[in-house]
């Protein structure tokens, strides 16, 4: 597989694809839990609204995927899957426009914030405008794939979020029409173009000012500034640390060996850990960082045992589980979700093993 340029910069990408993903490879009859494991990702992680896979690990399954279902037209089942909810405050904020073109204005500013190796290029063409999708890197066997729930998705989310089709629109596609597009071509609700010089969708001027069924004038302003926060916060943590972090907390098994870590960020163990180090972390801490979180979220939104909580989170036994979170937190795991049950403001706030 080849390695995509933006990966020196990856952003991540939202779990939650992968597991809409995951669940169309079930749906088909594949074994998607295997699969994801064996490129190192835990299917039960990834159903997390606030998680982010890394780029090289999304690439990886979706090859996989694409391979081993022999089915070449992944993305755009996947396309017909993504509901607008799905895409986070991006969804919120596109869905509470007011017409089509803030929509899309929308998606051209903070489209990062789900597909980070994707831009957005606006120009007009006599009466149309075009919505080309660029990719920054080279995503290699995955570009279909990629380029069809891109495009694919955006017609079926134009058509939720008007209610109707808007006459004149298209999607244009650069190169021939593959084999497998005329199984889809009906459920399409475009005409697709291929050949063309770009991939784009097209909209005609004037259906640009078609209005949003959903708008929400105070509901798109709260959810811009949402969309605007989560960007600057995203490319703040555009750091080596964060890559590391990323993986450590998707991995499967859990936690990661450093060797594991390294190989899926194309790194040498001793890159990784001076990378670290330059940004005065250490992979050490961060595992320990990801482990006191998912123990306060077993602690306090699960019924799971001690013994089992230990499992989970890659112990040898309970005792190392609890010398551990008592150094983080200042009391036991028992004690701790007995004092959440309790009263949340019974017990002392968690520390970042970082600075514990």
């Amino acid at each position: 597989m080849r390695v995509s340029a933006s990966i020196t910069q990856d952003l991540g990408m939202p779990a939650i694809y992968l597991h809409i993903l995951a669940e169309l490879l079930n749906s088909i009859g594949l074994d998607e839990r295997d699969l994801l494991r064996r490129v190192g990702l835990d299917p039960v992680r990834l159903k997390s609204a606030d998680v982010r896979v890394s780029q090289a690990q999304a690439s990886e399954f979706v090859t996989r995927a694409m391979v081993e279902s022999g089915e070449p037209g992944l993305g755009i089942m996947l396309a017909s899957k993504l509901k607008l909810p799905l895409h986070g405050a991006l969804g919120v904020a596109v869905m509470s426009s007011r017409t089509l073109q803030d929509a899309l204005n929308l998606m051209t500013r903070y489209l990062t914030l789900r597909a980070p190796d994707l831009s957005v290029r606006r120009h007009e063409h006599g009466d149309n405008m075009h919505y080309s999708i660029l990719c920054d890197g080279d995503p290699g066997p995955a570009q279909g794939f990629v380029m069809d729930a891109m495009l694919f998705g955006c017609a079926f989310m134009g058509e939720q979020l008007t209610g109707t089709t808007i006459k004149g629109s298209r999607i244009l596609r650069m190169g021939p029409e593959p084999a497998y597009f005329h199984r889809f071509r009906p459920s399409i609700v475009i005409p697709v173009e291929y050949d063309a010089a770009e991939n784009a969708l097209v909209i005609p001027t004037e259906g640009l000012s078609a209005p949003i069924r959903f708008s929400d004038d105070q509901l798109a302003e709260s959810s811009r500034t949402q969309c605007e926060d989560a960007l600057k916060q995203l490319t703040g943590d555009a750091g080596f640390a964060c890559r590391v972090r990323r993986v450590i907390e998707t991995s499967y098994p859990f936690p990661p060996k450093l060797a594991r870590a390294a190989a899926t960020l194309f790194v040498s163990e001793r890159t990784l850990k001076r990378r670290l180090q330059e940004e005065s972390a250490s992979f050490q801490n961060l595992v320990d960082q990801v482990r006191l979180e998912r123990a306060v979220e077993l602690l306090t939104g699960t019924s799971l045992s001690l013994n089992q909580i230990t499992e989970v989170l890659g112990y040898a036994d309970a005792a190392n589980f609890t010398r551990a979170f008592k150094r983080w937190t200042g009391v036991s795991p028992s004690h701790y979700r007995a004092a959440e049950r309790k009263s949340a403001s019974v017990f002392p706030r968690a520390h970042s093993p970082e600075t514990a």
